[in-house]
C-alpha cells in the first residue's frame, strides 16, 4: 500500500510539471521526513529545479502544492522550511485499507507479472563433497531472491549449475582411483552409504596432501580430467557416480533449509551435447573471437577485452577463450551456457526427473537422451546468477560476448548477483572442534579452506543449531512432547542461520557465530519469530480470531492522532512497507532491505506489546484498535519472514 501510494504521488507530480512548467522530470525523488508527525513522505524537488526555473525552492514548492490537486490516499500537501514539501496520508482510511488486505499493485508488480520468464541460477556446488557454510549463504541468498521476485507474480526457473566433469570432482576420482586404490564396484558400494558426501569431503582432502608431496601425481589428475571430458570410459563412469550421489545429498542438505529447484543443468551434457560447437560458430561469424598468431597467446582464439583500437593488438586485452591445445576455457563453455539461457543457441538438452521433493514438486537433471515430455526451460528474459565477487572478471567477460554477439537487451538483462565470502569467529569455530592457535584466536574471523579440510559441512552446522536450539526449548517448555520440541527448535534453528546469512549486505564478509545466530535478543531470526509468537499468543489467551478482527468496524482515525497516536501509527506505516521493501530489493539484488525491515517491524512491534495491555484494556473501542494493530503487524511479519524461508513456531 506505502509503495502504491508513493508510486501514484510521482505520477501525479510528473503530470503537473508536464502541465505547469513543460518539463519531463523521469527522476522524482521521495523522501521521508525525520519524523511521521511532519507527515509520510517529502519532496526535495523544489530545490532541484530552482536553477531551471529561475525561482525561489518555496516559491516552486507553493506553486506544486497550489495546483498538483487530489492523489489518492493523500490527505494534505504542506510546504516546510525554504521549499520541502511534506505529504501526509489519510490514516484512518490507509489503515482501514491495509488491515482488509487490500493488495497493492505497483508498476514493477504489473511489469513483473507479464508472462516473462526469469531464470535464477544459485547454489551450484561442486558435486565432489558435502556443502559446507559458504555454500549456504549463496543457495539462502539465491531462494530468498526467488522468493521475492516470486511474490511480484514473476515466472521463475530455479537453476543450480552442476560442473560434473571439473578439476574438483577428477580430483576425488584421483582419490578413489589411484590413492585409495578402489574399484568402480567398491565405490559404488560406498556411494550408498547415507553421508557418502562426507566421505569424499575427506577423500578430497587426502588428495589435495598427495598432490604436494609429489608435483607428478598431478599428471594424474590430468589425464582423469580428459577422460572424464571425453566420456564412454569406466573414469568417466565413476566421475558420473561419484558425482550423481553427491548431487543428492546436496539436494538433500538444501531440503532441510526448504530450498529448492526447478533444473539441475551439468557439465557433461554441455560438452557431449556440442553446445560449445554451436557458440564458437556464432562468435567465430561475428568476430567476436580471432585468432592469435604471433606472441603468448598464439594458437588460441581471444576475444578482446576492450573495442579501443589503441589496445586491439595488447595481450592484456585479449581473453583467451581457446587455448593453443583446443579445450575451451570456463568462460567460454559459459559463454555458450548463457546463449542457451537466452534461447540464442539453437540446441536444447534432453531432460529427465531426477528427485520428487515431499511437495510433490519435481527437479529435472540434464541428459544426452531425455524424456518425451518435460517442462520448457531456458529462453528466459533475464538472468540472474548468484556467484561469488571473486568471479565478477568471468561474469563480465561472458556479458561482453553476448553484447559483441549483438544482443544488447540479454546483455542488460544478464545480472551477476555477487556476495563475499562467509568465514568463522574463532569462538565457532572452536565450538565446532577445530584447533586454534593462539594467533588464530586473537583473529576477527577464520577463513575455510575445503581443499585443506578446514571448513564447516553445512549438515553438521543445521545439526549443532538444532539441537542448541532444542536445549533451550526444553528449558523452556517442559510440558512438550519430544516431537514437538524437535518441531520448534528446527523453526528456530533454521530461522537463525537463513536471518544471519540474509541480515548482511552482499559485500560484507560474514564471520559466523552460532551464538550470535541464536541469541533472543539483537538482529536475530529468534527475536522477529519471537515478535509473531508474541502476537499470535495474544490472540490465543484472549480466544480471538485475528481474521475476525481484522473485519470488524475500528475506529483507526482516533486512535490515530495525538502523540500515542503517532508512535501507533508508525508502527502502522511499517507494517504497510513490506511492497516497498521488496522492490528496493529486487531492484538492487539486496535481501538486506528485507531482513532490516522484518528487524525494524519486531523492534517496534515488541515496544508496543510491553507498553499497551491489550487483553485486559477496558475502553472496548481502544481494544479493537489495538487487537487490529496486533492482527496487521503478525500478517505482516508472516509475509516477510515467509519471503526470507523463515517459518513461525508455535512457542518460543
Amino acid at each position: 500500500m506505502y509503495q502504491e501510494i508513493q508510486n501514484q504521488l510521482v505520477e501525479h507530480v510528473r503530470a503537473f510539471l508536464r502541465r505547469q512548467y513543460q518539463l519531463d522530470v523521469q527522476n522524482i525523488v521521495i523522501a521521508q521526513p525525520p519524523n511521521v508527525a511532519l507527515g509520510e513522505y517529502a519532496l526535495p524537488l523544489a530545490f532541484e529545479l530552482a536553477k531551471q526555473l529561475r525561482k525561489a525552492p518555496r516559491k516552486i514548492a507553493e506553486e506544486i502544492v497550489a495546483g498538483i490537486g487530489e492523489v489518492p490516499g493523500i490527505e494534505k500537501f504542506e510546504v516546510a522550511g525554504a521549499g520541502y514539501i511534506n505529504v501526509r496520508i489519510g490514516r484512518g482510511a490507509f489503515a482501514q485499507q491495509l488491515a482488509a488486505g487490500k493488495k497493492a499493485q505497483s508498476s514493477q508488480t504489473q511489469e513483473k507479472g507479464s508472462g516473462q520468464k526469469v531464470l535464477v541460477e544459485h547454489t551450484s556446488i561442486n558435486p565432489n563433497k558435502a556443502a559446507h557454510v559458504g555454500h549456504l549463504r549463496n543457495a539462502i541468498l539465491g531462494d530468498t531472491f526467488v522468493r521475492l521476485l516470486c511474490s511480484t507474480g514473476t515466472c521463475v526457473d530455479v537453476q543450480n549449475y552442476i560442473d560434473n566433469t571439473g578439476v574438483q570432482v577428477a580430483d576425488v576420482v584421483v582419490g578413489f582411483t589411484h590413492r585409495e586404490k578402489k574399484s568402480k564396484a567398491e565405490i559404488e558400494e560406498l556411494a550408498r552409504q547415507p553421508r557418502f558426501d562426507y566421505l569424499c569431503w575427506d577423500v578430497y582432502t587426502r588428495v589435495s596432501q598427495w598432490y604436494e608431496e609429489d608435483k607428478a601425481n598431478l599428471k594424474v589428475r590430468l589425464d582423469t580430467l580428459h577422460a572424464i571430458e571425453r566420456g564412454g570410459n569406466e573414469i568417466a563412469e565413476i566421475a558420473e557416480l561419484i558425482s550423481t550421489a553427491v548431487l543428492r545429498r546436496h539436494l538433500e542438505t538444501m531440503l532441510r533449509l526448504d530450498i529448492e529447484y526447478d533444473f539441475l543443468p551439468r557439465e557433461s551434457e554441455i560438452l557431449h551435447l556440442h553446445f560449445w560447437d554451436a557458440a564458437f560458430a556464432l562468435l567465430k561469424g561475428k568476430g567476436v573471437v580471432t585468432l592469435v598468431t604471433e606472441g603468448k597467446n598464439k594458437g588460441c582464439w581471444v576475444m578482446k577485452r576492450s573495442s579501443n583500437a589503441e589496445a586491439a593488438d595488447d595481450e592484456e586485452n585479449q581473453k583467451v577463450i581457446v587455448r593453443s591445445n583446443g579445450t575451451v576455457t570456463y568462460v567460454g563453455k559459459d559463454i555458450a551456457y548463457h546463449l542457451w539461457k537466452f534461447g540464442l543457441l539453437g540446441k536444447d538438452f534432453g531432460y529427465k526427473r531426477f528427485f520428487k521433493y515431499p511437495d510433490k514438486h519435481e527437479v529435472w537433471i540434464s541428459a544426452e537422451q531425455g524424456e518425451a515430455q518435460h517442462p520448457h526451460f531456458g529462453g528466459v528474459s533475464a538472468i540472474y546468477n548468484v556467484i561469488d565477487s571473486r568471479q565478477a572478471d568471468p561474469q563480465n567477460n561472458v556479458i561482453e560476448a553476448i553484447r559483441a554477439l549483438g544482443y544488447e537487451e540479454q546483455a542488460r538483462n544478464y545480472h551477476h548477483f555477487s556476495y563475499e565470502m562467509v568465514a568463522l569467529t574463532p569462538r565457532c569455530a572452536a565450538e565446532l572442534g577445530y584447533r586454534l592457535s593462539a594467533e588464530d584466536e586473537q583473529k576477527s574471523y577464520i577463513e575455510v579452506s575445503g581443499r585443506k579440510g578446514f571448513g564447516v559441512k553445512a549438515d553438521d552446522l543445521i545439526d549443532t543449531l538444532i539441537a542448541a536450539s532444542e536445549k533451550e526449548v526444553q528449558s523452556r517448555h517442559a510440558e512438550l512432547s519430544k516431537e514437538e520440541c524437535n518441531a520448534i527448535a528446527r523453526a528456530i534453528a533454521i530461522g537463525a542461520l537463513r536471518y544471519f546469512m540474509l541480515k548482511y549486505t552482499k559485500a560484507s564478509v560474514i564471520a559466523f557465530d552460532i551464538k550470535d545466530a541464536l541469541s533472543f535478543t539483537g538482529e536475530t531470526g529468534a527475536y522477529i519469530q519471537n515478535a509473531a509468537v508474541r502476537a499470535l499468543s495474544i490472540f490465543r489467551k484472549g480466544q480471538i480470531d485475528p481474521e475476525k478482527v481484522l473485519g470488524e468496524e475500528v475506529e483507526y482515525e482516533r486512535f490515530l492522532t495525538g502523540e500515542e497516536g503517532n508512535e501507533i501509527w508508525e508502527l502502522w506505516l511499517t507494517a504497510a512497507k513490506l511492497d516497498y521493501v521488496i522492490e528496493q530489493c529486487i531492484a538492487t539484488t539486496e535481501s538486506a532491505y528485507l531482513a532490516k525491515h522484518a528487524f525494524q517491524l519486531a523492534q517496534l512491534f515488541h515496544n508496543f506489546y510491553h507498553k499497551h495491555h491489550i487483553l485486559t484494556e477496558t475502553n472496548e473501542a481502544r481494544k479493537r484498535f489495538l487487537l487490529a494493530t496486533t492482527a496487521v503487524v503478525r500478517r505482516e511479519l508472516v509475509k516477510a519472514l515467509g519471503l526470507m524461508g523463515i517459518s513461525v513456531p508455535a512457542v518460543m
